[in-house]
């Protein structure tokens, strides 16, 4: 009977055990197990057989294009193959069911025509929800879809189409700035705040909110993978409301304004591995919605994997926010390689008393920076102070760490704007960090609590946790 007793206490004192000692990093692992991959058919649908034709600026194979896609679907899915060449189109559906594969020397060219986006579809743009021009590469409410191949997708945006609507000398949003995309995004947030519905929030011709070039809503067990993708009009990669995704070596170039790499929104289980951004905005950037949209949705983004990337210009190397009132939980950043003149941060986390939301469970390890503008971590509760929406919505950062990250070049090690509540941003650990180059007096943290700093060095210097500032300073509106 002592045996037995024996036994029992033993099970008791081990699984409560072995909850404390396991790794984020094993969760990290299962989870990238667990998503749902995709599986089509060994039937191929040709774009040329429906009629596609290439190397032709005046010859639209839109219609080909989506023609081929229909015929996949309604065969029970396959391959819809795009063969070697350039192939001028406009928009383009996916359906269920259907792999949209471009071969190696296989070009998609957007037209930069806008009308050529009408009607309008459901979307969201920058967190609110409404009826946008049809993202170039769009899907609603799909199953098991794919964007794949080693061939290019180029929106052709510039500055004299589609950029020009926001006409700005840099990628970032300047407030007050009287650009023509002013005029739809001041009108959305007013609709947002309203809780008009949406579908009477058209916003196509005459609102100037360009369209996504990869936009999936809605959508389950999705794929992008060693595709080319540039220029984009706005976004590159927006799946929203959608989950298992994976997006995978997959190289992506805009520099033009608002030109995100991939913007997880309001979504479940998402990989993103192996790809190389150099972006005009944030290069990774996690939302869940903006406002009254995104506390009416209340779905958070959740269990975000990203592993093995290289990150050039962008505002922010992996950012969470700021559209981000449905919460975020769970990242995993992972041996990433990160360096640019013209990277603003590394981890970005930024909300502000509009967009509220809870921020948790930041995992970050070996990453190495060559250098960025502002700093490795940078946890924003003050961003875009001016917003013309109601306050009172309070954002929450909590239990973020880093561990073996080193940089060459930064203003800040660390850097938080938080609130007058300091405990609105706790629980940041540093372990076995090292940032060189550091041009300030080291970290700059603002209202924040239990801040903590294990074997850190800042220009070869061990720093203590008494060394850390955490005295609320707010921001001035235009700032």
């Amino acid at each position: 009977m002592k045996r037995y007793s024996f036994f029992f206490l033993l099970i008791f004192i081990l699984i409560p055990l072995h909850g404390v000692l396991a790794s984020p990093w094993d969760d990290m692992t299962q989870l990238a197990n667990s998503i749902r991959r995709t599986s089509f058919p060994n039937k191929t649908f040709s774009i040329v057989k429906f009629g596609a034709r290439e190397n032709n600026s005046s010859i639209k194979n839109t219609n080909a294009i989506n023609a081929a896609i229909v015929a996949c679907n309604k065969k029970g899915g396959g391959i819809v193959l795009v063969p070697k060449g350039s192939f001028l189109t406009g928009p383009i559906t996916l359906l269920s069911n259907v792999n949209l594969h471009l071969v190696e020397g296989a070009v998609l060219r957007f037209s930069t025509d806008p009308s050529e986006y009408l009607p309008t579809v459901i979307t969201r743009w920058e967190g609110s929800d409404c009826m946008n021009y049809h993202p170039l590469i769009y899907a609603h409410k799909a199953n098991n879809i794919a964007i794949t191949g080693q061939g290019k997708i180029d929106g052709q945006a510039s500055e004299e189409n589609w950029w020009a609507w926001k006409k700005e000398s840099n990628a970032g949003y300047q407030q007050g700035v009287a650009t023509p995309n002013m005029i739809g995004r001041l009108r959305l947030i007013k609709m947002n705040e309203d809780n008009v519905p949406v579908v009477q929030r058209e916003m196509g011709a005459g609102n100037y909110l360009r369209p996504q070039l990869i936009n999936f809503m809605e959508c389950n067990t999705v794929l992008i993978d060693s595709v080319k993708l540039r220029n984009s009009p706005f976004w590159v990669i927006h799946p929203l409301l959608s989950n298992d995704v994976i997006v995978s070596n997959v190289n992506i170039q805009s520099l033009g304004p608002n030109g995100d790499g991939c913007d997880p929104e309001s979504c479940k289980n998402v990989l993103i591995q192996g790809c190389t951004f150099n972006e005009g905005d944030d290069c990774i950037a996690i939302k869940s919605g903006r406002n009254n949209d995104g506390r009416r949705w209340n779905i958070p983004s959740e269990n975000i994997i990203v592993r093995d990337c290289q990150m050039k210009a962008g505002h922010g190397g992996v950012s969470v926010g700021s559209e981000i009132s449905g919460g975020y939980r769970n990242l995993y950043v992972d041996h990433c390689v990160m360096s640019s003149p013209d990277l603003g941060n590394i981890i970005r986390l930024k909300s502000n008393t509009c967009r509220g939301g809870l921020i948790e469970n930041v995992f970050v390890r070996d990453v190495k920076v060559g250098q960025c503008q502002e700093a490795v971590l940078k946890i924003d509760l003050q961003y875009d102070p001016s917003e013309p929406a109601q306050r009172g919505f309070i954002p929450m950062v909590r239990n973020v760490n880093l561990e073996n990250v080193s940089c060459k070049k930064s203003t800040y090690g660390v850097s938080v704007d938080g609130l007058e509540d300091a405990s609105r941003v706790s629980s940041i650990h540093l372990k076995n960090c090292d940032f060189r180059g550091v041009t300030s007096n080291g970290n700059d943290i603002k209202g924040a609590t239990d801040v903590t700093f294990d074997n850190v060095r800042i220009n070869n210097t061990i720093i203590s946790n008494e060394q850390i500032s955490t005295i609320y300073s707010p921001l001035q509106k235009g700032n």
